[in-house]
């Protein structure tokens, strides 16, 4: 357990942001970030783990959160092997994963949770707006759907959602998602800078330096 990796989650509605969010604290130097669809998009299909996702995913079935977890497992230590994750130096920022409270539980064994970033949404119907306007601009017809948004966050609402509740609340915090990206950014690295700085005094176990003076 003492070599989990020393993660923060970015947490949140459909269309919160986290991928976004994630994106620029990857730019960051000591953060390092990985997305579930990071994980989907380079998987090798002609690996047993890849031809059991295609067998899953052709026939519109989700994922077993076994299977989900085991490729993401793989796909983060192929990281570390090419070091471009390095976990004694990064925190780890994952977005997309875990989206139940059993694959919360399945990687319990591989990360330890420091800090959530709860990207909330006061407004709901606002942020149904922002979806449909990004799938429109990005050309996704289908994801503009109203339809297909509300069933998203009714999904969102029902397995997503009580993942929160999985960990300490004493490392939940709230950003409000509804803010320019550069506000957002802001108010997230509010939170996570000072995690930051704990993890760099002792990379392993995240806790402060016993030998370092008061």
């Amino acid at each position: 357990m003492s070599h989990r990796y020393q993660t923060i989650l970015l947490f949140g509605a459909p269309g919160a942001g986290k991928g976004t969010q994630g994106k620029i604290l990857g730019q960051v130097p000591g953060f390092y970030h990985l997305s579930c669809g990071e994980v989907f998009r380079t998987l090798d299909i002609s690996s047993e783990l890849g031809r059991t996702f295609y067998e899953y995913s052709s026939r519109g079935e989700l994922v077993p959160d076994e299977i989900t977890v085991k490729m993401w497992q793989q796909n983060i230590h192929a990281q570390t092997i090419l070091s471009l994750y390095k976990p004694r130096a990064d925190l780890l920022v994952l977005d997309g994963i875990p989206r139940n409270v059993h694959q919360a539980k399945l990687m319990e064994k591989h990360i330890k949770v420091l800090k959530v970033i709860h990207l909330c949404c006061p407004d709901k119907e606002e942020m149904i707006k922002r979806l449909r306007r990004r799938a429109l601009k990005e050309n996704r017809v289908d994801d503009a759907r109203e339809d297909v948004i509300r069933r998203r966050w009714s999904v969102y609402e029902e397995e997503t959602f009580p993942v929160l509740n999985f960990y300490s609340g004493e490392i939940v915090s709230e950003v409000n998602a509804l803010g320019s990206p550069g506000r957002v950014l802001q108010h997230v690295l509010e939170q996570v800078v000072p995690v930051q700085e704990q993890h760099f005094k002792n990379p392993v176990s995240g806790e402060p330096d016993k030998l370092e003076k008061v």
